[in-house]
């Protein structure tokens, strides 16, 4: 990768597939967008790059290539592939990328003390992900087709979208009167087989009818 190749990536901003960091600080935290790329559809990590997509460049590059590489060694589970691309400004100052494609494996987590945390890329924020979300990515590795049976639940699910277009887990569990993890489970393998489509949020997702 060129300057000029780093600096064209610089110019189309933050979003799905670009985040940029001024440095490294906080790497524990940095690491949860390298997760975030590699579950849901690749991306590039840029150091030495302003919020605004200027490429300034950091002191002592090296160091901060370091530290990233530390972290995501001991932090990321299971194990991340990526490449690395480390150029110089001037003698003083440089960038590094970290390209990180879609991954087989996914899905990736953080491991902090005794708990997982994946991420997923939602438009240019990375956020956490949801147990459906997880179970998605995890059973969507190997896709096979989804047999299962239309049944009550299924058609009050299909009868709300035709009336609002999309719907929550909590919503669709207290209109089937159903457990929170019957209803759980029954949107996902509706996602697994193509009828619906899962919309992460920060806050909560939805879903609505695959187009």
């Amino acid at each position: 990768m060129t300057l000029q190749e780093v600096k064209l990536l610089a110019a189309k901003g933050e979003g799905q597939r670009i985040e940029f960091k001024k440095k490294a600080t906080f790497p524990e935290k940095i690491v949860r967008e390298l997760i975030a790329f590699a579950n849901t559809s690749g991306g590039d990590l840029l150091i030495g790059v302003d919020d605004d997509g200027t490429v300034s460049g950091q002191r002592f590059i090296e160091e901060e290539i370091f530290v990233m590489e530390k972290a995501i060694k001991e932090l990321i589970f299971p194990r991340l592939d990526y490449e690395l691309f480390s150029l110089k400004l001037n003698e003083k100052k440089g960038v590094a990328v970290f390209k990180v494609p879609i991954s087989p494996n996914r899905p990736h987590y953080l491991k902090e003390k005794d708990r997982k945390q994946a991420f997923i890329r939602v438009a240019d924020r990375s956020v956490k992900a949801s147990r459906e979300v997880w179970e998605i990515l995890r059973r969507g590795k190997n896709p096979r087709d989804m047999v299962f049976t239309y049944g009550r639940k299924e058609e009050i699910l299909m009868k709300a979208l035709g009336e609002s277009e999309k719907i929550t887990l909590k919503e669709f569990a207290k209109l089937a009167n159903l457990p929170k993890f019957l209803a759980s489970k029954t949107l996902v393998r509706l996602v697994l087989a193509n009828v619906l489509q899962i919309h992460p949020q920060e806050s909560e997702d939805y879903f609505t009818l695959k187009e």
